[in-house]
């Protein structure tokens, strides 16, 4: 099932209700993964789910008890994202340096392109700051949730909640009532794969002199652009491989010029 490959996680959650309230939101629209980032800034998993389950997280989880002792606990976000083909950031603050910013019925429809045979990481900021830029830079895209100007700040389980709600009802509303989608989708390669490639185009970029020696504001500015890029609209194996192959050609010719 598509909802199946859909998770949501959580950086640095500091309230324990959120994440309850965050469990039982999820299993309302019908979805089961939740992941957490250092939440409480704990590092020790154990002292984690210790708390969890001895604080209102447990009572706000009431019905979805489950969802809140499966989750998954990481001690930061690469490891969270790994595996996973899209991640998408939810942000209510906009600027240059955060790549696309999609309305949230917008960010939807392209999560559900390929929700059935490719993982997707859905990211939540804390409670107070939201997601920082280095964070940001691991999204292929964000979604924003509009709200008033006099209150645009929604609290962490709402969010979660409006996110569930939405991705829940475009499914039903492309696929009917079940939770399976048929029609075939393409398979993306891993954002671990994806920071690979950037690792080689970034190499096969200042060998071709794009990215002039010592340019540190330049380089950064590139590759941020490359990686919202690349992110943002996945690749395929194929793909993956082909662009692989177009580094180490220009690496290969570079070098023999160099000779």
């Amino acid at each position: 099932m598509w909802k199946d490959n859909i998770h949501f996680v959580l950086v640095e959650p500091k309230e324990p209700g959120n994440i309850g309230a965050s469990a039982r939101a999820i299993k309302n629209m019908g979805f089961s993964n939740l992941s957490l980032v250092r939440p409480f800034r704990e590092f020790d998993e154990k002292k984690v789910r210790h708390s969890l389950e001895n604080s209102e997280a447990r009572w706000l989880a009431r019905g979805a008890i489950d969802i809140l002792k499966n989750a998954k606990i990481y001690t930061n976000l690469h490891d969270a994202v790994s595996d996973k083909a899209l991640v998408v950031g939810t942000t209510r603050r906009t600027g240059k340096r955060r790549g696309v910013i999609l309305p949230v019925e917008d960010g939807i429809k392209r999560i559900m392109d390929l929700a059935n045979h490719n993982k997707v990481a859905i990211l939540f900021g804390r409670e107070d700051k939201g997601l920082f830029n280095e964070e940001i830079k691991e999204c292929g895209f964000l979604m924003t949730i509009r709200a008033s100007r006099k209150a645009p700040s929604l609290n962490l389980a709402q969010s979660v909640l409006i996110i569930a709600y939405e991705l829940d009802k475009t499914g039903r509303e492309r696929y009917g009532a079940g939770d399976s989608i048929e029609p075939p989708q393409l398979k993306l390669v891993s954002h671990t794969d994806i920071e690979g490639l950037l690792k080689r185009l970034k190499t096969a970029l200042k060998a071709l002199g794009y990215i002039p020696k010592g340019d540190r504001d330049l380089e950064r500015k590139i590759m941020d652009n490359m990686g919202f890029l690349l992110k943002r609209a996945g690749l395929t194996e194929w793909e993956l491989n082909m662009l692989h192959g177009i580094c180490t050609k220009i690496i290969d010719r570079s070098q023999g010029m160099l000779e």
